[in-house]
């Protein structure tokens, strides 16, 4: 026995299924405004309160291997204490270091930061966020690591391999 496929009629295509329209009576509920956390005594916030000597270093063409640091030093030039709570940078290859004391008004300070070199030829830029009191700032590293002569990378003696 034969389908028969003459005289079959096809629905025509719909559109893709459309989620019906809820209406509401309610009125819409306001979000809450949220306010960013501030410390005692910081209602005049100014992140340029940290005055930096500089906030880009480069360190121009240096050789892979050792690691190379640069400070960068600052003075708070507001009224009230800064503490930095926080310095991160954008990777693992580059160290930060800083002093989590209080820097007074008029004091200076300093921030370290560190670049591995070894085993990273080419050019770098890395970011340091540095996170206070008063607000966030960027700093930054920039250089360029010449590869270390091919002579100076030890062979591979390990003699568990077996040939």
């Amino acid at each position: 026995m034969m389908a028969q496929t003459k005289d079959k009629k096809v629905a025509p295509q719909t559109k893709a299924a459309e989620t019906p329209k809820i209406v509401s009576k309610a009125p819409p509920v306001p979000s809450p405004t949220v306010q960013p956390a501030q410390t005692p005594g910081s209602a005049n916030m100014n992140p340029e309160a940290l005055k930096f000597k500089n906030e880009e270093h480069s360190f121009g063409t240096i050789p892979e291997g050792p690691s190379v640091s640069y400070d960068f030093e600052f003075t708070n030039t507001g009224k009230e204490p800064v503490i930095l709570q926080n310095v991160t940078a954008s990777c693992g290859c580059t160290t930060p270091s800083w002093s989590k004391e209080p820097i007074l008004p008029g004091k200076s300070s300093k921030i370290t930061a560190s670049y591995a070199t070894q085993g990273r030829p080419n050019s770098f830029t890395k970011e340091i966020t540095v996170t206070s009191n008063i607000g966030t700032k960027k700093l930054k590293i920039t250089g360029n690591v010449e590869p270390a002569p091919s002579s100076s990378v030890p062979s591979n003696t390990n003699s568990m391999m077996k040939h």
